[in-house]
């Protein structure tokens, strides 16, 4: 294993050439304005390289050492000097030709990051409102899976009722020992690979209610731990109600009442089955 081994081409089952020996990866960086409205970040490619002039994605060959958010980010900096720690990573989507794959690292900007070509492979890199991006000559296997991207741009939010998730879960003498079972869920989900119905991975904000016995529940990484002063469905509506209008916020939980309140706030709901489910896997 060495930098840049993935260096060369690569034909793929559809009898396509295509860059990356062990496929390849791009950055895809976002930022929402205070409208709302989706801004990408966007190379122009310069004309010699592959599909040159057209516009697209930094990105490129993965190394073989490398997982898609390591190659996207390290191509990103040689590109356009984006650095990793700016971006928080929202998922990645996978586009596998059979033999070589393409993976789209969804990241989200808290602001416009400055970013100028680093080096010669690309000619300008520029910051497009989301109307304007199919206006733009773009590179043939972004425009081929754009469409399904475009929706995965919005930030996710994932509230977890702890409470009710442990009770669902059901271990033996949970009831006696709440914080145990609490720490013991928060320590499984910050393990766990979410699944998603579109995202080969998926990396939504996780925030965890707590409430009772459970509430001094020590901080898991990748996870806010939310110690609910009172009840744990006010805490709960609390968090949803200060999502950013445009964020997509699932809370787990089987709670009736609960559902309704932050259905009237926008969020969708699902139950413990859900999440149970896949720690079971």
């Amino acid at each position: 294993m060495a930098a840049k081994d993935g260096d060369g081409w690569a034909q793929c089952e559809r009898g396509h050439r295509h860059w990356g020996l062990h496929g390849a990866s791009g950055l895809l960086a976002v930022h929402h304005d205070g409208q709302g409205v989706p801004h990408v970040l966007m190379q122009k490619r310069v004309w010699w390289s592959h599909h040159g002039g057209t516009w697209g994605l930094p990105g490129g060959a993965r190394d073989s050492h490398e997982d898609a958010v390591t190659s996207a980010l390290r191509e990103a900096h040689e590109e356009a000097s984006v650095h990793g720690d700016e971006l928080r990573v929202q998922g990645v989507y996978l586009d596998d030709h059979g033999g070589w794959s393409f993976e789209t690292v969804i990241a989200e900007s808290a602001e416009l990051l400055a970013a100028a070509p680093a080096n010669n492979e690309s000619t300008e890199l520029r910051w497009v409102p989301l109307p304007e991006v199919k206006s733009r000559r773009l590179h043939p296997g972004f425009a081929e899976t754009w469409d399904k991207i475009q929706p995965e741009l919005t930030p996710e939010t994932l509230v977890l009722d702890v409470a009710n998730i442990i009770g669902a879960r059901a271990e033996h003498g949970w009831w006696r020992d709440r914080l145990g079972a609490a720490t013991r869920l928060l320590t499984d989900v910050a393990g766990l690979r979410l699944a998603h119905s579109v995202l080969a991975q998926w990396y939504p904000r996780i925030v965890a209610v707590v409430e009772g016995a459970a509430k001094s529940a020590p901080a898991v990484p990748g996870i806010q731990v939310v110690a609910a002063t009172g009840s744990g469905d006010d805490a709960i509506v609390d968090v949803v109600r200060q999502a950013r209008p445009w964020e997509r916020v699932l809370v787990v939980t089987a709670d009736r009442g609960l559902k309704e309140r932050v259905s009237k706030l926008g969020a969708t709901t699902v139950g413990p089955k859900w999440l149970l489910s896949q720690l079971d896997d």
